[in-house]
């Protein structure tokens, strides 16, 4: 039985969890390439057409300010919520590395179809002495960070280590979160520069390797949702043999 048990621990190990420089390095990529903020940056820069650099900036800092705290919120109590309705860690794994997947080949073929949506989004921001009034809605929730965004937020935090340092590996994600939102902040600041820069062109190119990054790593939730799926039953049927 111990014999057993030590077979399951070193599989769980080689490709289950991530460590916490692996953890980093999986969760901002994921988030920057669903939050896309250089392709959002241009739409940004449209939407505030006309308003004073100041207000620009103001609301830049904004909308980057409740992006972290809708991504810090998704991280650190998603697994509560998920408690809360009686999910499971690999349920959510599967269905959030699915989700994930479906939308990085979406942007893959077609970043184009992004970009529209973005732009229909913002065209509901209008142009007015009270737009930052509108830095949550509709400029942060759901035009930067989104429901897709949030899902892989929460799937994120369902990678922890079982029996680790929960704390410290939420921590780390949370590192790549705020990473994402100060990324947030200096794209919007200087979307005018940013679109000078790049263009509509340069942003496709970047958008297109955001996306294949970002198929990756849904694809790679999900495996470790399967693994995981396959772990337990695995235990389970050593339990009933020991």
């Amino acid at each position: 039985m111990m014999v057993h048990e030590g077979l399951l621990t070193h599989f769980s190990t080689v490709v289950g969890l991530p460590s916490l420089p692996g953890a980093f390095l999986m969760a901002f990529p994921a988030l920057f390439s669903i939050v896309n903020p250089l392709g959002a940056a241009l739409i940004f820069a449209q939407v505030t057409a006309g308003q004073s650099r100041r207000d620009c900036m103001a609301l830049a800092r904004q909308v980057a300010f409740y992006s972290a705290v809708l991504m810090l919120a998704s991280i650190w109590m998603g697994g509560l919520v998920l408690s809360f309705f009686g999910i499971t860690i690999d349920a959510l794994r599967i269905a959030g590395g699915l989700v994930v997947a479906v939308r990085a080949w979406s942007l893959l073929q077609a970043p184009e179809t992004e970009e529209a949506r973005k732009q229909a989004q913002g065209s509901t921001v209008q142009a007015s002495p009270n737009i930052m009034g509108q830095a949550f809605f509709p400029l942060t929730m759901p035009f930067t960070v989104g429901p897709g965004t949030i899902a892989v937020a929460i799937a994120l935090g369902s990678e922890g280590p079982p029996g680790g340092n929960h704390f410290v590996f939420y921590g780390v994600l949370s590192l790549a979160g705020l990473l994402v939102a100060a990324i947030v902040w200096a794209a919007y600041t200087y979307a005018d520069q940013l679109l000078c820069l790049l263009g509509t062109t340069g942003t496709r190119i970047v958008s297109r390797l955001a996306a294949l990054i970002l198929l990756s790593i849904g694809v790679q939730i999900l495996i470790t949702g399967v693994q995981g799926v396959i772990l337990s039953s695995a235990h389970a049927v050593l339990l009933m043999v020991g």
